[in-house]
């Protein structure tokens, strides 16, 4: 692919070859400056989204800033031109190809992987310095010369082009990457240092694991809702004090979560010089210049003795699963005996409550006991359960001469809707009302509710039976969603507790959860039998849900071990 004329024409000063890269951040074209015979790589930024005067300004700004960006770890910004639509940032040349080609080519050893995070940290603190974002921290972005040194590119640029694109999309590319965005850039909030440490954080646990935190098998959506809804994944094969550290990276809490890469890098420094000893980082072979003081400091401290031969063999990307790594590495250490114990009775706890809660859902009685009426429906005497079509008008029968009459329904006290009428005097000596239910009742009420007929004198109440599907109303489909939605959270709960995460307030989320699940669980089924809602029954279904979901949740707590 050859260069547009207008690229050309933006640039004589300089000699335009062939694309070498395309993306969601624009096409790289090849180029040399023809005075000064300098290579250099020329980006031309997607004008489709830049090509308006709030995003032409403000890139306009972010390139003056990254210009301004000196450090021997940033690709540097030798030129910008904005003429007409093309916008053209003239770069640096690398020709000493990417993190991501070198990790898939030959793989990198634990030291050369933690070297090449120091160095990328210490350009993203550079630039936190100066005000500047990453906000697309990945392997392909990560690019060496050719005497080996390690250079961050595009910073700044997916910041920009995020203000004119829809969503976080563009060009068919997520802005950010998927596979390493931070929760909060996923979700749209406001973006700190700490959203470049989550990315720096993903980017080192695949060079030092050779997989990333998260199941990258069902698509960029469902990647992104992993990063805002669950926990990673425990890194394995990782000496336990880096292990921590890039976990620490990798909290979806900013509380919890490093909120600078000095920071981020010094305990990475320490961590690696525990494990590897004094000397690893030139071992490693990668140049890693201009780190801070509290880096270099960090570099000397050292708690632990090195490990054996964890710097020296590269870790590559598995390409099919290995059974001796899910044999050895991969099975979880025996528990002790009474710990074991414990998480037997607190299992068998559970599903008692279980039971109990399906027991009672299937004992709920057919029919609430209602006194003796004298009232008709349609002429139907409601001495029995009566059906009733809720889209039509209906008329209401009985003795004496009432005022005003209204007919509610309601199911386990919960109200469901309302019809009322001025009865008529008819020829018998009695009354007649014809009562309309609003449009809106027929798709809420299913399967038998109570019916409370209100006059002047006491109430009376019945049980009324509805024509329609249970499912096709929404007291019986929504329990149903409302039982699946609480089983779904509380499992999400129990991922993050199994990934090593104790949370406290799982101890009250998770019986709150079994709460819903079984009230909404018993409703269902007293509406998909079309029995009339008992509400101590359904009271008994709730606390039986939320005993089973406390269960759980400290059996799972007991089997995990806290990791931060």
């Amino acid at each position: 692919m050859s260069a547009p004329a207008e690229v050309v024409a933006a640039l004589p000063q300089y000699e335009i070859g062939p694309a070498i890269g395309q993306g969601g951040m624009g096409v790289v074209f090849a180029g040399v400056h023809r005075s000064l015979g300098r290579d250099v790589a020329i980006k031309q930024l997607p004008w489709d989204v830049l090509n308006h005067a709030v995003s032409s300004e403000l890139f306009d700004r972010e390139a003056r800033v990254l210009a301004s960006l000196d450090h021997p770890h940033i690709v540097p910004v030798y030129d910008y031109v904005r003429t007409g639509r093309e916008h053209l940032m003239v770069m640096e040349r690398l020709d000493g190809g990417t993190v991501y080609s070198r990790f898939h080519d030959g793989g990198v050893s634990g030291e050369q992987a933690c070297a090449i995070a120091l160095a990328m940290l210490a350009a993203l603190h550079a630039a936190h310095e100066a005000g500047v974002l990453h906000l697309d921290v990945k392997p392909k972005n990560l690019l060496f010369t050719t005497q080996g040194v390690m250079k961050v590119a595009d910073f700044g640029i997916a910041k920009v082009i995020s203000e004119g694109a829809t969503l976080v999309t563009h060009g068919g590319e997520v802005l950010g990457t998927p596979a390493y965005i931070a929760p909060e850039q996923a979700m749209g909030n406001a973006l700190s240092p700490a959203a470049d440490v989550y990315s720096a954080g993903t980017v080192l646990y695949e060079l030092l694991s050779g997989q990333l935190p998260f199941d990258n098998t069902r698509g960029a959506i469902s990647m992104m809702r992993q990063h805002m809804f669950t926990d990673p994944r425990p890194i394995s094969g990782v000496p336990i004090p880096i292990a921590g550290v890039v976990m620490r990276s990798l909290a979806r809490e900013l509380d919890s979560r490093y909120r600078e890469a000095e920071t981020f890098a010094a305990d990475l420094a320490a961590a690696a010089t525990a494990v590897y000893g004094h000397g690893w980082l030139e071992r490693s072979r990668v140049p890693v210049r201009h780190l801070t003081p509290r880096v270099i400091s960090a570099l000397s401290t050292s708690t632990a003795a090195p490990i054996g031969d964890a710097a020296t063999q590269p870790v590559r990307r598995p390409q099919a699963p290995d059974p001796t790594l899910s044999a050895t590495r991969a099975r979880p250490r025996p528990l002790p005996a009474e710990k074991s114990g414990s998480v037997l009775w607190l299992r068998l706890g559970a599903a008692f409550a279980l039971i109990v809660l399906v027991v009672i859902a299937l004992l709920t009685p057919e029919r609430i006991p209602h006194e003796a009426t004298t009232l008709k429906l349609d002429g139907v005497a409601v001495t029995a359960p009566v059906e009733a079509d809720l889209s039509k008008t209906f008329a209401v029968t009985g003795e004496g001469t009432p005022r005003r009459l209204s007919l509610d329904l309601s199911a386990a006290g919960i109200p469901l809707g309302s019809a009322t009428a001025a009865p008529k005097a008819d020829r018998d000596g009695g009354f007649r009302a014809d009562l309309t239910f609003p449009g809106l009742t027929r798709w809420i009420v299913g399967g038998a509710v109570t019916a409370t007929v209100l006059t002047d004198g006491r109430p009376q109440t019945f049980t009324l039976l509805t024509r329609q599907h249970p499912l096709a109303s929404a007291l019986g489909a929504g329990s149903l969603i409302l039982a699946l939605f609480a089983l779904a959270y509380l499992e999400s709960g129990l991922r993050t507790i199994r990934n090593g995460h104790r949370r406290r307030s799982a101890l009250v989320a998770g019986p709150v959860l079994g709460l819903l699940f079984g009230a909404a669980a018993w409703l269902c089924v007293s509406v998909l039998r079309v029995h009339e809602p008992a509400p101590l029954f359904g009271a008994g279904c709730a606390v039986a849900g939320a005993v089973a979901a406390g269960f759980v949740v400290a059996a799972a707590r007991s089997r995990r071990p806290k990791t931060r």
